[in-house]
């Protein structure tokens, strides 16, 4: 029970951070039909601007500040990159964003180095919240739920009780309208762009310091987040959050899961040496095989549910 209920909470916890990425990308795709494949990279913004605004002020300052400069970035990458590209179709839109990808990588790299930097958890949240029978579960990974369960709410009000939310919805679907009453849907589309940024680089501000914050960290969730984005369905928020709850609880149970075939043959007295055939298949653990997990998951939902668990619509 012990495992269970602690594994549970640190793939739940896993898997909000998963969604604090994720939606800023499905806020964009489903509001300009547009995959940003440099998200990823400002969530490592996010984490280096974080790091940067903590060192020479706090954690809280970082917390406020830094998803903003990401999104004021985010805002420019759209109004003078995005939106030049934006009429010749998608596709150059892509190799837009992939290129920025390497560009933004080289400008870290460039400024802070390959190696990773010290950037820690705050002292505040530094312990542990509760003890479970003999397991602790920390502060800080409670304090990325509620930073995540507040995120989704905040998201969903914007968007359906405020002004700008009905004002962005209607752009989405009746662009022209929109314009003829007054309101300037380049702009708006401008800021979608700059808030989804923003996310992302909360996202990064809230994980830099849970794991590392070092030049490969958005290579390392990039792939996970388009993952998790079309397993949810394309453009689905609410599928987006089931999609990353659903693959952070998987990939940290099968980390925590240490067993392979050979373990289960053995208990039922059959001897595997490595003579016998598939040897190397048989000793292969469950926590070996966690990080392709999420991506024998997404072709299962390619296969069976291509639109995604909630999507409605193709991608």
């Amino acid at each position: 029970m012990e495992f269970t209920l602690i594994t549970l909470l640190n793939g739940m916890s896993y898997g909000l951070l998963l969604f604090m990425l994720s939606s800023g990308l499905t806020l964009i795709f489903s509001m300009m039909g547009v995959l940003n494949f440099a998200h990823a990279s400002f969530y490592m913004v996010g984490a280096y601007f974080a790091y940067a605004i903590s060192s020479s002020m706090n954690y809280w300052a970082a917390l406020v500040l830094a998803p903003l400069a990401v999104g004021v970035l985010g805002a420019l990458v759209e109004r003078y990159g995005l939106r030049t590209v934006h009429k010749y179709g998608h596709i150059p839109e892509l190799l837009f964003t992939f290129g920025l990808s390497y560009v933004v990588l080289e400008v870290i790299q460039l400024i802070w180095g390959r190696a990773a930097v010290p950037y820690p958890i705050p002292k505040e949240l530094d312990g542990p919240l509760f003890t479970l029978y003999t397991t602790t579960f920390p502060i800080y990974r409670g304090f990325m739920m509620f930073i995540a369960l507040l995120m989704l709410a905040s998201i969903y009000l914007m968007l359906t009780r405020t002004r700008i939310g009905l004002v962005i919805q209607a752009a989405l679907t009746h662009p022209d309208t929109v314009e003829a009453l007054g309101h300037n849907v380049p702009r708006v589309f401008m800021l979608v762009f700059g808030g989804g940024c923003a996310l992302a680089g909360l996202a990064g501000v809230i994980g830099g310091n849970a794991f590392v914050t070092e030049p490969g960290m958005a290579a390392t969730v990039g792939s996970i987040i388009f993952v998790v984005v079309v397993v949810g369905g394309m453009g689905s928020l609410a599928g987006a959050l089931l999609a990353s709850l659903l693959i952070g609880v998987i990939q940290t149970f099968a980390v925590a899961l240490d067993y392979s075939i050979a373990d289960v043959l053995a208990k039922v007295g059959l001897l595997v040496t490595p003579e016998t055939p598939v040897y190397s298949l048989l000793k292969l653990t469950i926590a070996q095989t966690a990080p392709i997990l999420p991506y024998l998951f997404l072709v299962l939902i390619l296969i069976f549910r291509p639109k995604g668990l909630m999507g409605t619509r193709e991608g």
